[in-house]
């Protein structure tokens, strides 16, 4: 036949002086079975002239002598630092002293919450005794803590109310409750939040580069078309000059981007550019037939020739001036 601990005479001493003590001020008790305690052995709802109120608390009681102090009584944290501290109800921790038989308790969630790492033990006064005499001051603070609008637990029936204590000792929030399809994507991205952040930051600096280069995609079909029949033989090489020219521009606002610069006109002219070259062969197949078509054709040779040039000489000039810039400050 299977044995019973003999400390487990001990351990129920505590929840049933607790329990008749909160009952006979028909407050309402559930205790926790074994199998789903994590930190807690009861729940209990306070109650007002024979009516439920909207405050819950959780308890974790602690029996026996290992307990006992010089100086009051103390509660292990253990593993549970996280969920008292971060807990939507109240728990609190009450110690019950065998020799004297009497109750002594402490909110363990105020306590962790103004500390940043686990205390390994959290005190309990001498002077903090729960005792018919003490309930009353007792119900009044613990109701007052509860009262805070983030821990209100509220529901149309016991049952309700009770499910949702149970989630909100877990630290389940339903606004914040874990969605499991998601949960383990979130991690991950947690963990790498700063190498997410940067390729997010090069992303946004690219944008122009991958507007431009769907365009090309998209536009070289029409642009073909549109030269074929002025150019004396391949299209290519009128097409690759204009698409380098706004390849090179797109890549100086990525660069530019990067460094936290905003190159106005240079984006300026990359989508006037853009815009009439990949606008108007969609519009007008036959680029060869009539003046129209042919100037832009004469354009689109002008353009990246005189173009690269003036790029080239703009950023250059803009480089040599921060590079004296920086000289100047570096002498000063």
């Amino acid at each position: 036949m299977s044995t019973v601990r003999a400390s487990r005479k001990i351990e129920r001493a505590g929840v049933n002086a607790l329990r008749a003590l909160l009952e006979e001020h028909e407050h309402i008790v559930q205790e926790i079975d074994g199998g789903n305690d994590h930190g807690e052995d009861m729940i209990v709802n306070f109650t007002r002239d024979g009516k439920r109120t909207p405050y819950w608390i959780a308890i974790q009681v602690k029996s026996g002598k290992k307990y006992k102090r010089v100086k009051g009584y103390a509660i292990p944290v253990d593993d549970h630092f996280d969920d008292w501290r971060q807990s939507r109800i109240p728990i609190l921790g009450v110690v019950y002293d065998l020799k004297k038989r009497e109750l002594f308790w402490v909110n363990l969630t105020e306590r962790l919450r103004s500390v940043t790492e686990s205390p390994g033990w959290v005190q309990v006064s001498n002077s903090r005794p729960l005792s018919v005499e003490t309930i009353e001051e007792f119900y009044m603070e613990v109701a007052s803590y509860a009262g805070d609008a983030r821990m209100r637990i509220r529901a149309a029936t016991e049952e309700e109310a009770l499910s949702e204590a149970v989630r909100a000792r877990q630290g389940l929030d339903p606004l914040n409750a874990p969605n499991p399809m998601f949960e383990g994507i979130a991690d991950l991205a947690l963990r790498y939040e700063e190498r997410i952040k940067s390729i997010r930051r090069n992303l946004l600096s690219a944008l122009p580069l991958m507007i431009i280069t769907i365009l090309m995609l998209i536009c070289t079909p029409y642009l073909s078309r549109f030269v074929e029949g002025s150019m004396g033989g391949s299209p290519w090489l009128w097409i690759c000059n204009l698409y380098l020219f706004m390849l090179v521009m797109a890549l100086v606002m990525f660069f530019e981007f990067r460094v936290g610069r905003f190159p106005v006109e240079t984006g300026k002219w990359l989508w006037i550019i853009a815009g009439n070259f990949f606008w108007l062969p969609v519009i007008d197949s036959d680029g060869d037939q009539g003046w129209w078509g042919t100037f832009w054709i004469i354009l689109g040779i002008f353009v990246p020739s005189f173009g690269f040039k003036l790029l080239l000489i703009s950023f250059v000039r803009l480089a040599i001036d921060r590079v004296r810039a920086r000289r100047g400050i570096e002498m000063a």
